[in-house]
This record gives C-alpha cells, structure tokens and sequence, in this order.
C-alpha cells in the first residue's frame, strides 16, 4: 500500500485501504476540509453523483470528496443529522445508502469490504452515545445531555467493542477509551 505521510490518522485509515486507485488526490487533499480538531477513523471509496472519490468517516461526520482536476465534489453528513445508514452488497461492490435531514444519498461501487465496515461503524456510532446535533453551517451545536440519557458502562463498552471490530478506531484507542470508561466509575 502507497504511503502518503498526510497525517496520522489519515495515514493509518489510508493504510486500511485494498486499493487507493482513484482517491489518492483525495487523501492528499484531506486535510483541507477537515475541521479543526477532527479526525478520520475510516476511509472507502465510492461513486457519487457523477464522481469516484474518497468516503470518510471522522470523529464529527461522514464526508465525500472528489477533487479531479476539472472539478471539485464536497459533500458532508455531520452525524447529528444522519437519521439512518442502509448497505445493500454485491459480489464485489455495493451501495451504502445515507438517509439524512430528509435527504437520501447514495454512495455506489464501494468495495464490498470496506463499504460493509464502513456502514457497520456508523451505526455503531448512531446508535451511541453522545451525537451533537450540527448546528448553524454544520458546525457542532453544544450538547446539554440529561442525566437519564448518559448510558450505562456496559453498552458504553459494547460499542467501544463494536468500533474497534469495525476498524473504526485502533487498538491504542481502544485502550485509551476503555481505560477512560472504567475510570468513570
């Protein structure tokens, strides 16, 4: 697999790639749509619209990003809006369907592997704890969580597991979160 010495976690979520043909302007590109303190969990590719570019997964939402040399594609889905996440597979690739704001976006010819992963960690991140819903230009709107809703220790692990079997974060994470969990106790 190429290196792209990026970033850390872009680099990381690059190396999880079967293949980076077709998104590698994209991964060098990266960086430039992030926003700040934001980091990338899980990359595929995928078409959109009219173009094949880079799916990814970061720690505040789901981005598409096609930069070609005639035109540019950019298109986000903070998690906070994302209502629900459908994958329909193939033989080698398949659709990851994103339903969000009364919206419905899909991203077709996923690799089969990466797309499947891909969806399995953003239900496991719907389904957790914590989502800000996206405020004003998609920035982040503060969380004020009611006591009731902070969820018990167990499920709180029960996901962390389920990120870390879908490859959304990695084993150091994993300790780090995990290690933080039990500590609240």
């Amino acid at each position: 697999m190429a290196k792209f010495n990026v970033r850390p976690d872009i680099d990381a979520a690059a190396e999880r790639l079967q293949s980076t043909l077709g998104s590698k302007r994209e991964i060098q590109r990266l960086p430039e749509v992030l926003w700040e303190g934001e980091t990338v969990e899980m990359l595929a590719t995928g078409l959109y619209g009219k173009g094949n570019g880079l799916v990814a997964m970061t720690s505040q939402r789901l981005i598409f990003l096609k930069h070609g040399v005639m035109s540019q594609q950019l298109e986000d889905f903070p998690y906070g809006r994302i209502s629900s996440v459908q994958w329909s597979g193939g033989m080698l690739t398949g659709t990851l369907t994103v339903f969000a704001s009364g919206n419905k976006a899909e991203i077709k010819q996923m690799p089969k592997d990466a797309g499947k992963a891909l969806a399995d960690a953003l239900r496991a991140r719907l389904s957790g704890p914590g989502i800000p819903p996206a405020g004003p230009a998609g920035v982040p709107a503060p969380q004020v969580a009611p006591i009731a809703a902070v969820p018990d220790v167990a499920s709180r692990l029960q996901t962390l597991d389920q990120l870390r079997a879908a490859g959304a974060i990695t084993d150091e994470e994993y300790r780090d979160r995990r290690a933080k969990i039990l500590d609240s106790l």
